[in-house]
């Protein structure tokens, strides 16, 4: 989805079985949230994304990834910056039943910039 508005950079911390699933969605969308999982939360800074990747990914999966990706700036204005420790520590949460429309507003693909084993 092509657009001229503006776009925040997100990121996101996953491990390989989610990466495999945004592969088959075409690096273009985040797969549905599993029932244990409310919420869809993305993070608005890399080092954030490393830490999860890096100590809880790789603990938990083998493997962790951090991914970047933009979305329509006016959209993502529904959702409060949510900080979730230190003032670094932010996040935005996209209840899992929004989680198609906020795909819709992705720009562009999702990229691995980071991946720890």
């Amino acid at each position: 989805m092509a657009t001229d508005r503006p776009t925040t950079t997100l990121w996101r911390p996953t491990g390989p079985v989610e990466l495999e699933l945004v592969r088959e969605l075409g690096w273009r969308a985040w797969p549905p949230r599993l029932p244990e999982q409310p919420i869809f939360y993305p993070v608005l800074n890399e080092d954030y994304a490393i830490r999860i990747a890096r100590d809880w990914n790789v603990k938990h999966d083998g493997a962790g990834f951090v991914t970047r990706f933009e979305v329509e700036s006016e959209f993502l204005r529904r959702y409060p910056v949510q900080q979730a420790g230190g003032r670094t520590i932010l996040e935005l949460w996209v209840p899992a039943a929004e989680l198609a429309e906020f795909n819709a507003h992705i720009v562009g693909g999702i990229t691995v910039v980071h991946e720890f084993r």
